[in-house]
C-alpha cells in the first residue's frame, strides 16, 4: 500500500471537490449507460477519487469496487456515499489488489498521468482482471487539449504542468500503439473540462 500521498492532490483537495462537486462527470454517464446496455454488473474503478463517478454507477445497479492512492479521497468518499464500496488504498501501480475478475473497469483521466512504463503496466493489468467479453472504459486527455505543448518538455507528449503534475497527451495514433492489444475497438471524443478521447476495449 502507498503510505506517501501525491502533494498536488492532497494540497487543494477540497477546492478541488468544490470545483468538480457531486455530479458525475459526462464520460462516467456515459460510461454507465454502455455498461447497462451490456449487461455489465460489477466494475473495477481504478482512481476512484471521492466517489462522484463511481456514484452514478451504484445508482443504476452496477457494483463498484475502487483504487483510490489518496486516503483523504477515500474518507471523502465514506463520508458522501457510506461505507458499502472497497475501496482499495494504493496506486494503481501497484494493481492488482485482488483476483476478482470483473465484467467493467472504468478509468477516468487517470492514465495521462502516467509514464510509459506505468502506462502500459496499467492496461495489461486492467485487462487481465477483465472476465471474457468483458469491457473497460478509459478517458483520456487529447492534444487539442489548450494546455499541450505548455509547461515543461519531459518526453514526446509530455509535459510538466501546474506545479508538478506530469501529463501525457493523446492523439489516435497513440490510442492504438498503447491500447491496440487491448481489445480495442472504438475510440469517440468527449469534451468535458478539456477535450478527451472515449476508450473502450473488449476482453475477447
Amino acid at each position: 500500500m502507498v503510505n506517501e500521498e501525491p502533494e498536488f492532490w492532497e494540497k487543494s483537495f477540497t477546492e478541488k471537490q468544490e470545483m468538480w462537486g457531486f455530479e458525475p462527470a459526462t464520460s462516467a454517464v456515459m460510461a454507465k449507460d454502455f455498461f447497462l446496455a451490456h449487461g455489465v454488473k460489477r466494475v473495477l474503478v481504478p482512481g476512484f477519487g471521492y466517489g462522484r463517478n463511481a456514484q452514478v454507477l451504484r445508482e443504476n445497479g452496477i457494483q463498484v469496487t475502487g483504487i483510490e492512492i489518496s486516503q483523504t479521497a477515500i474518507g471523502m468518499a465514506r463520508k458522501h456515499y457510506g461505507n458499502e464500496t472497497t475501496i482499495y488504498h494504493g496506486s494503481v501501480t501497484e494493481m492488482p489488489f485482488d483476483r476478482e475478475l470483473y465484467d467493467g473497469i472504468f478509468c477516468y483521466a487517470l492514465i495521462h498521468l502516467l509514464d510509459g512504463n506505468e502506462r502500459e503496466k496499467l492496461i495489461k493489468d486492467c485487462y487481465a482482471q477483465l472476465r471474457e467479453g468483458g469491457y473497460m472504459i478509459f478517458t483520456v486527455i487529447s492534444k487539442e487539449a489548450p494546455t499541450y505543448g505548455k509547461g515543461r518538455y519531459l518526453s514526446k507528449d509530455r509535459y510538466e504542468l501546474f506545479g508538478g503534475v506530469n501529463m501525457y497527451f493523446y492523439d489516435r495514433t497513440s490510442i492504438q500503439a498503447e491500447f491496440g492489444n487491448a481489445g480495442l475497438f472504438e475510440v469517440t471524443e468527449v469534451v468535458e473540462n478539456f477535450p478527451f478521447y472515449f476508450i473502450k476495449c473488449k476482453r475477447s
